[in-house]
């Protein structure tokens, strides 16, 4: 298979709130917007993008109409301690503050309103025991590689 695109779709009982949160918070902007989806596209990165569902539209298999669970998204950013300063200050749903990680990771987790978690993430340099873990190249992009 050779894929052209790659985006996740978060379905949604808060269509309104979650395309909101996601222009005002995360600087994407809507590419097609109709009353069921919208389609986002990030104004800083293009490429990225990311749509918006209401759960309870047929094009949704029968069984499948409901609100998204269990979905976290990781957003990797330039200066995530910046990025904290700005959810802070927003009031955002902060759900785990944050903190650096052993496995290679600076970063915090917050909520949608849809319920979807969004960890916004810095790579650092992973401990000795986690470098182990990581390919050659992986470890290059953190860093860390030689």
């Amino acid at each position: 298979m050779k894929l052209t695109s790659y985006y996740p779709v978060i379905c949604t009982d808060r269509l309104p709130a979650t395309v909101a949160f996601w222009r005002q918070h995360f600087g994407f902007v809507p590419a097609f917007e109709s009353d069921w989806y919208v389609h986002l596209s990030s104004a800083a990165a293009p490429g990225v993008h990311l749509a918006v569902l209401d759960h309870s539209h047929p094009t949704i298999p029968e069984g499948y109409r409901r609100p998204v669970q269990g979905l976290l998204l990781n957003f990797e950013v330039e200066d995530v301690d910046a990025e904290y300063a700005k959810a802070q200050a927003a009031g955002l749903d902060i759900r785990l503050s944050l903190r650096d990680e052993a496995f290679g990771q600076r970063h915090f987790i917050l909520a949608d309103p849809a319920g979807v978690l969004v960890d916004v993430i810095k790579p650092i340099p992973p401990s000795e025991e986690f470098a182990a873990q990581f390919s050659a190249a992986a470890l290059a992009e953190t860093g860390a590689g030689a």
